[in-house]
């Protein structure tokens, strides 16, 4: 009987299809599973490109042109290069090659090639830095928030999700994002650094980085949110002492250009044009016009235009490296005060 049971059983296990042998592969499905493999390969990797480089640029252009202030140059400056050298050969061939010395026309394409340039870069630095300064200033409540329902006995996940409900800003959608992925049962700490990643702020990098840290080494969570939203805190004080007291300066800088436009312009309306005046009334002497000469006003005028526009491009440089501690956060003034330089003395002067 237990020879048959032991038969039986052999039987079975053979005639069983999870211990059947698999029979090889002919060459025909070995080439097709390969070839079923390239194909993967080739897929991941021209996916890989499209997220990194001129492939990322190609597929999601708007998106890296405005992720950064500076990626819009990738397209202003070929379209300021092309105005320029536009109008340039326009001129030339118009008025012949003297009229660049003898007209003023090359300068206003010069300012609109500049311009071009410099206002997109501006504009989108200037939203982004009122993005990041939004979200800094309501860091300290999130956690100072967090923290005081932790205290109260709330799990971490049940504290996020009560803060998600409340407003903070700019910063709700991804305080909102931030409970869904706790509520799929991401981890306070893989979360915390998502939360941090999607702000892309220094300061929110910093106070991620620190409550991580402190959560994996252990102790009371609290703490850590209450010592994140106090250096939080601290540090928003600290950058908004600092534009207070930088704030005069720039203001210096402002008045310093406005002053210069003023003397320049009261002196080529009034000395020049009267000295102007008198030089070709007293031509009619050779002793008067030796001694006055010859005053070439539209030439004056250009000179000091020139003055104008690069000292108010420069002054906007340096009032956003002493306001904000960036040079690229004074473009936005030497846009201004470059166009106002050359609206007073193209129509005014």
């Amino acid at each position: 009987m237990a020879i048959k049971d032991t038969v039986s059983g052999l039987l079975k296990q053979k005639n069983d299809p999870a211990n059947r042998r698999p029979l090889p592969l002919t060459r025909a499905e070995m080439d097709s599973v390969e070839s079923e493999l390239t194909q993967i390969s080739q897929k991941l990797e021209k996916e890989r490109k499209s997220r990194e480089g001129i492939g990322k640029f190609f597929k999601h252009p708007v998106k890296v042109l405005t992720e950064r202030p500076e990626n819009i140059l990738i397209v202003c400056i070929p379209v300021s290069l092309l105005v320029f050298f536009g109008g340039f050969m326009t001129i030339v061939k118009l008025h012949g090659i003297s009229a660049l010395f003898t007209s003023t026309a090359i300068d206003d394409f010069a300012v609109f090639a500049i311009l071009i340039s410099i206002v997109p870069v501006a504009i989108l630095d200037f939203r982004e830095q009122q993005r990041v300064k939004n979200l800094e200033d309501a860091l300290p409540n999130f956690f100072r928030d967090l923290a005081g329902m932790n205290d109260s006995g709330m799990t971490l996940p049940n504290a996020v999700h009560l803060v998600a409900s409340a407003e903070y800003g700019t910063l709700s959608p991804h305080i909102r994002k931030l409970d869904n992925e706790m509520s799929w049962g991401v981890g306070f700490v893989e979360a915390m650094y998502r939360f941090g990643k999607n702000l892309g702020t220094p300061l929110a990098d910093r106070s991620v980085d620190l409550i991580a840290k402190a959560s994996k080494a252990g102790g009371d969570i609290s703490e850590v949110l209450r010592a994140a939203a106090n250096d939080t805190f601290e540090v928003v004080n600290l950058a908004q002492e600092r534009r207070n007291n930088m704030l005069i300066y720039v203001i210096i800088v402002l008045v310093s250009w406005a002053v210069f436009m003023f003397v320049i312009a009261i002196l080529v309306s009034t000395f020049l044009t009267t000295m102007a005046n008198v030089g070709a009334a007293s031509q009619a002497t050779a002793a008067s016009s030796q001694f006055m000469g010859r005053i070439d006003l539209p030439a004056y005028k250009r000179l000091f235009t020139h003055a104008a526009m690069i000292q108010g491009f420069f002054s906007g440089l340096c009032a956003g490296q002493m306001g904000e501690g960036r040079v690229i956060g004074g473009l936005k003034y030497s846009a201004i005060m470059l166009v106002i330089s050359w609206v007073v003395f193209s129509f005014f002067i």
